[in-house]
């Protein structure tokens, strides 16, 4: 997301027709997620499944201010520029809901041992 955004989608921008200032915003997001996830990684050792599900929502909601930013540029935004946003708040959404399957696999498996 970050470098579609951010790189990719700012040279094109007379297609897509997201405005720079949002796409430049939108892409630092996916930057803040991956140092989080990063320090996840190599710093959480105890109640994963809490980190998880911060990130899972932290998705959903980058999700929802995608649309938010979609509607608030409707007149500009192109039909290549929706087909973008679309489909890359399906792939986040699928994505958050992977992180939630496996909070629950994670808890589920918590609950077994005990």
């Amino acid at each position: 997301s970050a470098f579609s955004l951010g790189v990719v989608l700012v040279k094109f921008e007379s297609i897509f027709g997201i405005p720079q200032k949002t796409l430049y915003f939108l892409a630092f997001l996916p930057c803040l997620f991956a140092a989080y996830d990063f320090y996840c990684y190599f710093n959480v050792k105890k109640n994963l499944s809490y980190y998880l599900k911060i990130i899972a929502f932290l998705n959903i909601a980058y999700c929802c201010l995608s649309i938010g930013f979609a509607f608030y540029h409707f007149q500009v935004i192109t039909y290549l520029g929706w087909i973008y946003i679309i489909l890359e708040i399906v792939i986040v959404m699928i994505i958050a809901y992977i992180e939630l399957l496996a909070v629950n696999r994670i808890v589920g498996n918590k609950n077994k041992k005990n």
